[in-house]
């Protein structure tokens, strides 16, 4: 059966949609993107602020109409939406066979299994169930970097925000089984692992009774095969010296953070129920950067807020000016129900958020391309994840092609080093050598198979292999 696979919201979410297609191909199932041919749809679904939640219902009625009229065996609805509108959505919405919340995806097999069978139920677990890590994944995004969710849940209850009622406490994944999925996704050719959590400073203090991401970090520096690893949602109030001193000293951690910050007010922050204020941000700033000096600094803001008045959003655009952050993203504040900041008074009219939230990029923007202009010169890594077709150029033939007709060089000086069969044969077809390395993206025996010139499994051997030629 043909499973087509809808994955919503944050990454987060795309992690357990990820280790549910794990689930799902060992059971035998195949996946599509085409709705034509599936025969099953799965969606994982977001209700993080009032955008995403509109887009997972309206997903949600798009395949509720192919089930209505028989075009698909079985429609299964999981995650943030699942959770909180279990019971709901399989009385508004009756072509929805199974609901399964956010702790219940290891039973999504199972769940396909008995709707195809004829047998209905939701999948509701207790939502502070302990997390689960290390189980295999099919990784989506592209293979050369993969997200590590160190963590579900929080504890912080901001006024504005309904994730802690959708996924529970904070609860950690206990270090052995994050390791073995790093590993895991180290072996199957990822090179950048990005950790995530709603929270991703708090990692191991319920587990381990003291803040523990600058061990867990010092651990996966250890994987080999993994070159980078970045940070997300580091809470400002939580990241400590410990932290600061682990990012400096290892040299596969990204000198970049994502601080989400939310308002440039104090009044502000503290009607959002958030745990610092702007003096103690703006001390963390200065420590980063004196620290780090080359460190990237991400936030988020949230334009509107309830009460948020002219004055209130002046200091915010103060405030952004000032600390000039590297990368910024801003959203209209969202009402969510069952949350406080719902509750309160003065809520902003939309216009007004959406000027906002226009103001404060039209101000980051400027800021981004001061900071673009300082680098010119300077000499970064980068890591190519894929390649952008040009004038019609899409299969590794004609991309060497178009290559080689640039390069001065008669054809026997030059030889291709690839880690997949396209590149092989690519070469190949154009009368060029190839090398493939066999610690790569692409599996050793396909490459073994495509029978390239010369094949090395490590970097070393590249080295003596090219000086010796």
């Amino acid at each position: 059966m043909k499973v087509l696979f809808i994955s919503l919201g944050c990454d987060k979410n795309l992690v357990d949609s990820e280790v549910m297609l794990g689930l799902l191909s060992r059971h035998g199932y195949e996946f599509t993107d085409d709705e034509e041919e599936a025969e099953a749809v799965v969606i994982n679904t977001c209700c993080f602020i009032s955008d995403a939640k509109e887009e997972s219902v309206n997903t949600i009625l798009d395949m509720a109409e192919r089930r209505k009229n028989g075009q698909l065996q079985a429609l299964l609805v999981t995650g943030c939406l699942a959770q909180r509108y279990s019971e709901e959505m399989q009385v508004e919405i009756p072509e929805v066979d199974a609901v399964l919340g956010t702790t219940a995806i290891d039973a999504i097999a199972d769940a396909l299994d008995e709707v195809l069978k004829g047998q209905q139920h939701n999948y509701i677990e207790d939502i502070n169930k302990a997390p689960q890590g290390g189980r295999h994944r099919v990784v989506t995004t592209g293979g050369y970097y993969a997200y590590l969710k160190i963590a579900e849940g929080c504890d912080k209850h901001c006024t504005y925000c309904i994730i802690p009622k959708v996924r529970g406490d904070y609860r950690s994944v206990p270090m052995e089984q994050l390791l073995k999925e790093a590993k895991e996704l180290a072996e199957g050719g990822v090179k950048e692992l990005i950790l995530v959590a709603q929270e991703t400073t708090l990692y191991g203090k319920d587990l381990y009774g003291e803040k523990s991401l600058p061990r867990l970090l010092r651990e996966l520096c250890k994987i080999e095969g993994i070159h980078w690893i970045r940070l997300l949602y580091c809470y400002p109030e939580e990241i400590t010296d410990e932290l600061i001193r682990v990012i400096k000293e290892e040299e596969k951690i990204c000198h970049y953070l994502d601080i989400p910050v939310q308002s440039g007010c104090d009044e502000i922050l503290r009607r959002m129920g958030r745990w610092t204020n702007t003096a103690q941000i703006r001390t963390l700033v200065q420590k980063l950067r004196r620290e780090i000096p080359d460190i990237c600094l991400r936030t988020t803001f949230i334009a509107g807020f309830p009460g948020e008045t002219d004055e209130n959003h002046e200091e915010t655009m103060c405030f952004i000016n000032e600390m000039e952050f590297d990368r910024l993203g801003v959203f209209p504040y969202s009402p969510e129900e069952d949350t406080a900041a719902a509750e309160m008074e003065n809520q902003v009219p939309e216009e007004i958020k959406n000027a906002r939230r226009d103001e404060i990029m039209e101000l980051q923007q400027e800021i981004a391309f001061e900071q673009a202009e300082n680098m010119v010169g300077k000499t970064v890594e980068a890591m190519i994840e894929g390649s952008v077709p040009e004038e019609g150029r899409y299969k590794k033939t004609e991309v060497l092609s178009w290559l080689l007709s640039r390069i001065d060089l008669p054809k026997e000086q030059i030889v291709m080093i690839g880690d997949h069969p396209d590149d092989i044969n690519g070469a190949r077809e154009n009368g060029i050598d190839c090398i493939g390395v066999l610690y790569g993206f692409g599996k050793n025996d396909q490459i073994e198979a495509a029978s390239p010139a010369w094949t090395v499994k490590t970097v070393e051997e590249l080295e003596k292999l090219i000086l010796s030629a």
